[in-house]
Parts: C-alpha cells; structure tokens; sequence
C-alpha cells in the first residue's frame, strides 16, 4: 500500500561480550549473511530468547553499530544503566537469540576528502565514530579526521585505548580526548569540555569542515549550539543524540 514499507529482519545470536570501561559493556554478535551497513548507521536490536518482560519500554533499542564494515562481527556498546533490558543484554549467555534491523541513519562520513570531518562526542556517542575510524583506517581514506571525545573521567571512555591506537596507524586521524573531572593520578592530557578554544587550537580553520555531533541530549545541543555561535553552516552538521535506557 502507499505509504508503508517493510524493514528488513536478520536473526543473530550473541558470540560474546567485554567490560571495555568503567560501566560500559561491548556485545559481539554474529553478522547474518547478506548483512550491509556504513559506518557511523544505526540498527534495532530485539531480544526475543527471552524478552524483557518487566521493561516498559519493550524488548527493541536502537543501537549504533560501533564495529567497521569490514569486520566479521556486529558489535554495539552500552551503559550498564538499571533497565530490565541492560539487566538482561548483560548477563546472557553466549548463543543467545536476536534479531537486528537492517542500518540506517545519515551520521556517514561525506565523500569529499578535501574536506575535514570534525567528529565530536560525549561518552558512549563515540560508538559511530568508532565504526567510522575504523573504516578509515582499513581503506586508507584521505579525509582528515579530527575526533574530540569528552568524558568525566578516562576510566568510563570506552574504546579510548584503541582510538589512540589508530591514531598512531593513520595518519590523517587526530584524537583529542578531554575529561572534564579528571584524577590528576590517572589523567595528565587535555581536561574541560569542548568549547570554542578547545575547537580553535586543534582546528587550522572552523568553517570548512564538515561536523558530526554525538552524545547525550544536553551535550548534543549544546554543541550543536555552540557551532551555530561559530559560524557554522546547519548543512555541515550532522548529529545524533543517545538517550540511556
């Protein structure tokens, strides 16, 4: 009829998990065949053996895909946030069912390598920049990438550890992780959040690049507001906002 379509369903199983921070679990499922997506897209995931009975919200969440095209596994990542949901994601064993949407969502990365992509996230926002590194790095892509990624502490910065590591692989990739309540024990880099002169030092020019927004409702605005103040056009920014369950 017009006005409906259908989404594509693949039923996966879980392969395995990993505490990757401080409050912040990663889960690897199996990439069903035929399964494509870009970096930086989103899925649905549904627990179906069993489902969360006692969650309002439902057995489905929205996921954003944090491992690269490439890889063999679909990987996602997580707060471990009270919910019946997270309760259940986090203890179950490997091999069990779900089923996982086909991608979408437009937090991609433009095709244009003249121009630089500023990718800017609050704590677990990184997952589609992650994905999107990783490509980059895989395929050897010219886009000068600058990734600003904020958290309270590095103990809770998922995936910190490897971001540093491709930025020594690649390049034309620059990390710039900041921590806004940082133990001087366990933190000597770049603490406060991203603002304008965080921006200006790192950046050889605030207006050509384009800009891709993920995090928490009120960091996300807050950027978007912040850009705005700078300048920057609204057809050069993507963003994507991360609600907890």
């Amino acid at each position: 009829m017009i006005g409906e379509f259908t989404v594509d369903v693949y039923k996966s199983e879980l392969v395995r998990r990993e505490l990757i921070a401080e409050g912040t679990m990663a889960f690897y499922f199996v990439k069903p065949d035929g399964y494509e997506y870009l970096p930086g897209q989103s899925c649905q995931l549904t627990l179906i053996d069993p489902p969360p009975k006692d969650d309002a919200k439902g057995s489905t969440r929205e996921f954003t895909i944090a491992s690269a095209p490439h890889e063999d596994h679909l990987v996602i990542a997580m707060r471990l946030r009270n919910s019946a949901f997270k309760d259940l994601l986090k203890d179950a064993p490997p091999g069990t069912t779900v089923t996982i949407s086909e991608a979408d969502g437009d937090l991609i990365l433009h095709r244009d390598v003249s121009r630089p992509a500023v990718l800017i996230a609050g704590g677990i926002g990184v997952t589609p920049f992650l994905s999107i590194v990783r490509h980059a790095a895989r395929h050897a892509l010219q886009h000068p990438l600058y990734l600003f990624y904020s958290n309270w502490r590095p103990e809770l910065a998922a995936f910190l550890p490897e971001l540093e590591a491709l930025q020594q692989a690649n390049p034309n990739f620059r990390l710039i992780a900041t921590m806004t309540e940082p133990d001087s024990r366990s933190w000597s880099g770049q603490s406060g959040v991203i603002d304008a002169d965080l921006l200006r030092r790192h950046l050889p020019d605030l207006t050509s690049p384009v800009y891709y927004v993920a995090g928490p409702p009120p960091m996300a605005l807050a950027m978007l507001e912040l850009l705005e103040d700078l300048g920057v056009d609204d057809a050069d920014i993507k963003s994507a906002e991360f609600y907890g369950y």
